[in-house]
């Protein structure tokens, strides 16, 4: 049976996709070889590369960022590598030390010589994301909520 003629229409008005991206690894190592030793070894598992892609090609569609598209897609990944990669330890010895992989770690808020003491101001980081979520943990994620606010600049209609 073929489809009726205005099929689609209504979620391409609606600015509704179920379109997927199709950014890879390879376009990863081109766009941000920080996160590979020497330019060849990634720095995550990769399994973990994997998902993030996957996330970012579910989450960053091309029909919505246009030009943007494989910058913004490569900010996603490396907004999420970087949070992985400070969690990063090579082993842990007790509980107390696997947790603190995973400690939330704010700007500096005080410092003491004497005994070495800092403190973190985690409120500036909670209270900025209150919106974006976790991405102003990040460069990577200032950069892609700063683009996907010019993207999403544009209105929707839906019938």
């Amino acid at each position: 049976m073929d489809k009726p003629q205005f099929s689609g229409v209504r979620e391409d008005a609606a600015n509704i996709s179920i379109r997927r991206g199709r950014y890879t690894a390879e376009m990863f190592q081109d766009d941000f070889p920080q996160f590979y030793k020497g330019g060849a070894v990634c720095l995550l598992p990769y399994h973990i590369l994997t998902e993030f892609i996957r996330a970012a090609n579910a989450a960053i569609t091309p029909d919505k960022w246009l030009d943007g598209w494989r910058y913004s897609a490569g900010l996603y990944v490396a907004h999420h590598s970087a949070l992985y990669l400070r969690t990063y330890a090579e082993s842990s010895e007790t509980p107390a030390q696997a947790a603190a992989t995973g400690a939330l770690v704010g700007v500096v808020k005080s410092a003491a010589l004497g005994d070495s003491s800092v403190s973190y101001d985690t409120d500036a980081l909670t209270r900025a994301t209150a919106d974006w979520g976790g991405l102003n943990a990040t460069q990577y994620g200032q950069l892609l909520a700063t683009r996907a606010r010019l993207v999403g600049m544009g209105g929707t209609y839906a019938i």
